[in-house]
């Protein structure tokens, strides 16, 4: 299993960030296609190669072809929203906010599955990527639509977990050179 190799990947000194992985993801009330759609869209914007190689198989068995492909999705489009909704919400000038996008977002109104699992993911990645705005956004959509806190906080968790994971293996990865 991918997820005990990359658990066996972390060292002793994150011990926490071991006993939380397997907890995130092998104790976590999501329902599977949340799960899994939230570890495959963290594990992408993690950045990560080691994070994406090991949790991608698992994902992608765990999702459908749908699934697999709007998670994928989840990770692209925020990764472009985070920096140009962060940006616009940084810049001291608010006349930044007036202005039109002008930027395609087509797959967050058609992203290929319920739009409450795309809601999710969009926002565990925008946790990963720090986005303030992103986040009051789709955590707005999720309550509007009737996910409770909890789930909600869940999907955040398993986002610091990746992220924290990939950060410590891609850091041990440059030392051991």
């Amino acid at each position: 299993m991918a997820l005990d190799e990359l658990k066996s990947a972390i060292p002793d000194f994150a011990k926490d960030l071991k006993l939380n992985l397997g907890s995130v993801i092998g104790n976590s009330e999501l329902p599977k296609q949340q799960l899994w759609g939230t570890v495959l869209a963290c594990a992408i914007a993690s950045r990560s190669p080691k994070v994406l190689r090991e949790l991608e198989p698992e994902a992608k068995a765990n999702l459908s072809p749908e699934a697999y492909t709007a998670a994928k999705s989840a990770a692209a489009i925020m990764a472009m929203n985070n920096v140009f909704y962060r940006t616009r919400h940084l810049l001291s000038d608010p006349e930044y906010g007036t202005l039109r996008a002008g930027l395609r977002m087509n797959v967050i109104g058609n992203p290929g599955v319920e739009k409450v699992d795309f809601e999710l993911w969009s926002l565990a990645v925008s946790a990963i990527n720090g986005c303030g705005q992103c986040l009051d956004s789709h955590e707005q959509v999720l309550r509007k639509a009737g996910v409770d806190r909890e789930t909600i906080q869940e999907a955040v968790k398993v986002a610091s977990v990746i992220q924290a994971v990939g950060v410590t293996l891609d850091a041990e990865a440059v030392l051991a050179e």
